[in-house]
């Protein structure tokens, strides 16, 4: 019989989770999962996992313990390989101790994959050390749940105090902690879903904070810290100085190419939301691309205008009796991306353009001799005609076939209604082609981006937004996903 996995989830930045949590996600039969657990750690499922929602909130309870419990055993003795993954870790305030209790006692194997506990990555994440060398050795850990039963006595002198599930009763665990002795100039803090982009903090004192919680209305999960180290706030506070903390920022790349354009953005403290309004599709019809393959060593000239036409392209090569020995081209491509792409395959790009659009393409190979040359151009179905255009205005014998398609993906009118549809509005929106702007507005219409700032990867894509009426408020300078993030960036600081 497989082990039941008790994971622990992190804090809820889905980074922080450790790397046996992900090795174990990655091989799930079934997940149970909190409502403390980032979702976006469920990506780390198989496809065909079964997904279990069995959180719990102050007065919403998906399933009670004792059928968690029953629910994990049922599926082990199956013989699925059971993951519950609990948020922080598992150990502490997370009742997995009376899950591996039920376990043991039903006969079932299980292992505990522990987590970074919620005051931990809070604490590192609001610039609060809980121990430090010039205020304090002693950090307690306690549960505001039942405050009658807490001796405040003994634990709220502690040096550090840090108080799990204690929003709602801190005014009562304030007053039982400074009538028993505790200095009301007390420095605390409340921190709402930390290590979060969306992280929300209020720093006050222990007479202070109960108001000013009850003022911002201030709702769970949050973790309180009370102790002289949260005065080092101001000077650590890292996390909340990031140059797109607290920034709601949609990405409408394909879903296959957004995580690299959303990891810049998280990495600068943007909650990041993928809503892709593009889906790479294989070509209608391959036929012309698998002739141009079967025809491949006559041609002099192979040009890529993106990673998806190399990628395709590639695809159809490995299908086909041919590979790369019968290349005797020489390659251009226009960007970054597309050129790592193919020097990862060990092939060197002889020509590029000093910006990465067509135009600059057409310019760069102006100094060469074009005339009755033959040039294979495999990309997208729809695209511009500005390259083959010009290409064939100087002679070339050009070949532009069908690699790839781009649809609107099925989800991507449901995101936009959710992303879009309420009064709480992203802060920005990133387009990344022409494509991306315009199932954008065929699926949510340019009223949508009302209030919304508009960044754009580069020129092309721009004049299409302009075109079908969208302010443009930054545009990427290199046209790439760096020049992109570094546009948001300074968007972000000038506005």
């Amino acid at each position: 019989m497989k082990p039941v996995y008790l994971v622990g989830a992190g804090p809820g930045d889905p980074e922080l989770i450790t790397c046996k949590g992900r090795d174990v996600l990655a091989n799930a039969d079934v997940v149970f999962h909190d409502h403390l657990a980032n979702e976006a750690l469920l990506r780390l499922a198989p496809v065909q996992a079964e997904l279990i929602y069995v959180g719990k909130k102050k007065s919403e309870h998906a399933f009670s313990q004792e059928e968690i419990c029953r629910m994990m055993i049922e599926r082990a003795r199956r013989d699925l390989r059971v993951v519950r993954l609990k948020g922080g870790d598992p150990f502490i305030f997370g009742r997995g101790g009376e899950e591996a209790e039920a376990l043991a006692d039903a006969g079932i194997p299980f292992e505990v994959v522990p987590g970074v506990t919620s005051p931990l990555g809070i604490a590192a994440y609001s610039g609060i050390p809980l121990t430090h060398r010039a205020h304090t050795s002693v950090v307690t850990f306690v549960t505001g749940h039942d405050v009658a039963s807490i001796d405040w006595g003994k634990v709220g002198q502690a040096e550090t105090l840090v108080i799990f599930m204690g929003l709602t009763s801190f005014e009562q665990i304030a007053r039982e902690i400074m009538a028993r002795g505790r200095s009301p100039e007390t420095p605390a803090i409340a921190v709402r879903w930390g290590t979060r982009p969306d992280q929300e903090t209020i720093a006050g004192t222990l007479a202070t904070l109960p108001a000013q919680i009850r003022e911002q209305e201030l709702k769970p999960p949050a973790t309180i810290i009370v102790g002289e180290v949260v005065r080092l706030r101001g000077k650590l506070n890292w996390f909340e100085r990031l140059p797109l903390f607290g920034q709601r920022i949609v990405v409408t790349r394909a879903r296959e190419q957004a995580d690299a354009l959303g990891a810049k953005l998280r990495a600068l403290g943007a909650d990041v939301i993928e809503m892709p309004t593009i889906e790479i599709v294989a070509a209608s019809d391959y036929t012309p691309l698998d002739h141009a393959i079967s025809d491949l060593p006559s041609y002099d000239w192979l040009i890529f205008t993106s990673v998806n036409g190399v990628r395709f392209f590639l695809e159809r090569l490995d299908r086909s009796p041919r590979d790369l020995r019968a290349l005797r081209a020489r390659i251009c491509a226009i960007g970054d991306a597309t050129k790592q792409a193919l020097e990862a395959l060990h092939l060197k790009v002889d020509v590029m353009g000093e910006e990465f659009v067509a135009e600059s393409l057409v310019e760069a190979l102006s100094k060469f001799d074009l005339a009755g040359k033959r040039v294979l151009l495999p990309r997208a179905a729809v695209a511009r005609d500005v390259l083959p255009r010009a290409l064939r205005d100087r002679g070339a014998c050009v070949d532009v076939v069908e690699a790839y398609r781009t649809i609107v993906p099925e989800s991507a009118a449901r995101l936009a209604e959710q992303t879009f549809g309420g009064s709480h509005k992203p802060d920005w929106i990133s387009f990344t082609s022409s494509s991306t702007v315009q199932n954008f507005v065929k699926i949510a219409g340019a009223d949508a981006l009302d209030g919304v700032k508009v960044a754009s990867i580069g020129p092309v894509t721009a004049a299409t937004a302009k075109k079908l009426g969208i302010a443009v408020t930054v545009e990427a300078s290199p046209y790439t996903t760096d020049g992109l993030v570094a546009a948001i960036a300074g968007g972000a600081t000038a506005i």
